[in-house]
């Protein structure tokens, strides 16, 4: 019981970070359908995760674990298309400069924002899994 307790927050406050720092990934109705979002969350990645990870074996292992990201992007999709509250939309990047290093202002289509997002949400669980151990 324990262990879910503390995958449902580690997924909150993934989720809630990300949709703080990207403002393509937007959620309607305050920390309700925030927490509403999580528990889906869990359960897609209890649920659903697993099973494609087993479908798309193959493709896994010929990108060499790259076909990971596109799973994680399909679970996203999954949330946004289960809970109503969460969206996916496409915005302007405004470009940033991080340590010498330059990105440049653009448009991302709603793939790239769940393709960031995705990315930014794996980072922050397997951080705070990390953490949590």
């Amino acid at each position: 019981m324990r262990k879910l307790i503390r995958i449902y927050l580690v997924n909150f406050v993934s989720l809630y970070i990300t949709t703080n720092y990207i403002q393509g990934l937007t959620v309607n109705g305050g920390l309700k359908s925030m927490a509403l979002g999580a528990l889906v969350f869990m359960l897609i990645n209890f649920l659903l995760v697993p099973f494609l990870k087993i479908l798309f074996l193959p493709l896994n292992l010929l990108t060499v674990g790259l076909f990971g990201w596109l799973i994680n992007v399909l679970a996203l999709y999954a949330l946004t298309s289960i809970v109503t509250d969460f969206a996916l939309k496409a915005y302007f990047f405004s470009g940033a400069s991080v340590l010498g290093l330059t990105i440049p202002a653009m448009q991302l289509s709603t793939f790239w924002v769940a393709v960031l997002a995705s990315f930014m949400i794996g980072v922050i669980t397997h951080f705070l899994q990390w953490l949590a151990h």
